[in-house]
């Protein structure tokens, strides 16, 4: 903390990372830097339109004039891959997601999959990622995590989290393990309510806590926290993020974690009903985070920072406790970034891909022909190449907090097309209404070969989908496989299906990879990352 003196509304701005809604830096994002000194920003979608608008975007917020303009700022962003991945548009590498990664099964390649997102990542200007997801997802029902976890085993989910955090941090970008202590085995969304996991403190040890303990000791820049109760940890019933036994206790001193701690977005349902988004601020601080996250209303964010200030003024929190964050802060700056005039230049996407296709492509085809996991129905396959199929294919309509509909229109009956000769497709939402399915068993009867995808964006199989399955199911002598694109807990539905290929992503190298298994062009070669129960 060289130079001038620092003022407390500076200090405090710093801990804080928000999120604006527009493409260029509008009134809203730049009198949070330049009134509120916030440190950081969040990118969500509806920051980005094109390679060429975010790198200037970026540029523009860097240039911002401020206090300090010599201190850069992080530029983060959610890029986990696979079904949660902002960076999705024309020229951008589509890199998988965790459990794809997590049944390919090879740390290396996790490896070299962060690298190339953290590449792109910078010539976008961002340097920050909150990524990756080390929550074990040994819970079927946990509407949140699903596909965004490595998958069920620690051990695993371990090895394939440090690897990331080494690809991302080699080429320079801050990576981020969540939901720290564990947001993997709840059926609750922290988007929408308060989840506990009521684990005691051996079983946590062993399984939630593995995958972190990990990521320290491979040096991981961050660590973001859970809007999730642990009573093992905290007994008073306070969630992770507000918990100082949980942040302070555990991660600071019994784990020796010396990186930034980051709240996860205090605007989630699990921290705004219960306790407020200002008083949640406050609280975080208290129990030892060094960044807080509010990534989406200007009067929150206000108030937040606003909140943080008095409390440091009636002597709630002690300017020291600022201090620490903020020298955590600067260090980390320091080391990622380097000054403002580096992050400012770091933005340099021109015109065309980031990464040339020969470069990425093959990686990226070869991630999801690894991921391709076989899980019934091994004598069933390939398809009759002189007999005619029909695909069934959900498009994705609505937006959740986590998953949002693909920019591209790819489907599996569009990737099966150029392998066999005869492919007909029935197009229906992930929530079929009674005429889609009316439709597809109309369509079916003109099939003896029929390939339905499933799509699962949060809890169950929708009803509707299961309705169209069970009902296929009862037709004679038909060839059904079904292949779930996102979540492979789509079999607990109907586990009498003979053929079940998962993918855990629907997006185009996926879908060509699944192609090619599907006419005996490839051998799926994926390991199933959960339990699943067969028929």
């Amino acid at each position: 903390m060289d130079g001038k003196a620092w003022t407390l509304e500076e200090k405090i701005g710093q801990l804080f990372i928000c999120g604006f809604h527009s493409l260029v830096p509008d009134e809203h994002i730049q009198t949070l830097v330049q009134r509120y000194h916030v440190g950081g920003v969040v990118y969500f979608r509806r920051n980005i339109a094109s390679v060429e608008q975010l790198a200037e975007l970026s540029r523009s917020l860097q240039a911002l004039p401020r206090s300090r303009p010599e201190l850069p700022l992080f530029v983060s962003i959610d890029q986990e891959g696979g079904m949660v991945s902002r960076l999705d548009h024309e020229g951008m590498s589509r890199i998988p997601g965790n459990m794809a990664l997590g049944a390919a099964d090879d740390p290396s390649l996790t490896e070299d999959v962060a690298r190339l997102a953290a590449k792109e990542m910078l010539q976008l200007g961002i340097n920050f990622n909150f990524a990756p997801c080390v929550d074990v997802n040994n819970n079927p029902a946990n509407p949140v995590i699903g596909v965004r976890s490595f998958g069920e085993r620690p051990d695993r989910v371990a090895v394939q989290g440090a690897a990331a955090v080494r690809g991302y941090q080699t080429q320079g970008v801050i990576a981020t393990a969540k939901h720290f202590p564990g947001h993997g085995d709840t059926a609750v969304d922290s988007h929408r309510g308060l989840a506990s996991v009521p684990h005691g403190k051996e079983r946590l040890h062993q399984v939630e806590l593995a995958p972190f303990r990990e990521a320290i000791a491979a040096g991981v820049d961050a660590i973001m926290t859970a809007h999730v109760i642990f009573p093992a940890f905290e007994p008073d019933g306070i969630p992770a993020t507000l918990s100082r036994r949980v942040l302070t206790g555990l991660l600071r001193e019994e784990l020796g974690f010396g990186g930034l701690i980051v709240t996860d977005c205090l605007e989630m349902k699990a921290i705004a009903e219960h306790y407020g988004i200002a008083e949640g601020a406050v609280q975080a601080i208290e129990a030892g985070a060094d960044l807080v996250l509010v990534s989406h209303t200007l009067a929150d964010q206000r108030a937040a920072i606003e909140r943080v200030a008095e409390a440091v003024r009636s002597g709630r929190i002690s300017e020291a406790r600022i201090d620490r964050s903020l020298e955590r802060i600067l260090a980390l700056k320091a080391k990622r970034i380097g000054s403002a005039e580096q992050a400012l230049t770091a933005a340099t996407a021109g015109e065309g891909p980031l990464t040339p296709e020969a470069e990425s492509g093959a990686l990226l085809r070869r991630a999801a022909e690894r991921s391709m996991t076989l899980v019934k129905g091994a004598g069933s396959l390939p398809l009759e190449s002189d007999r005619p199929v029909l695909v069934v294919w959900p498009e994705l309509r609505h937006r959740t907090e986590v998953d949002e509909p693909a920019v591209h229109p790819y489907t599996l009956a569009d990737a099966l097309r150029p392998l066999h000769g005869q492919v007909s497709a029935t197009v229906i939402g992930t929530q079929p209404s009674d005429e889609e399915i009316t439709t597809v068993m109309e369509r079916s009867k003109e099939f003896d070969q029929i390939v339905v995808a499933t799509y699962t964006a949060e809890g169950g199989i929708p009803e509707g989908q299961q309705s169209l399955v069970r009902r296929l199911l009862q037709l004679p002598d038909k060839r059904l496989i079904i292949v779930s694109t996102r979540n492979p807990y789509d079999l607990l539905a109907f586990p009498e299906i003979e053929t079940y290929l998962c993918l855990y992503e629907n997006r185009p190298y996926s879908l060509d990879a699944a192609a090619k298994v599907l006419v005996g062009q490839a051998q799926p070669q994926g390991v199933l990352p959960v339990s699943l129960i067969q028929g």
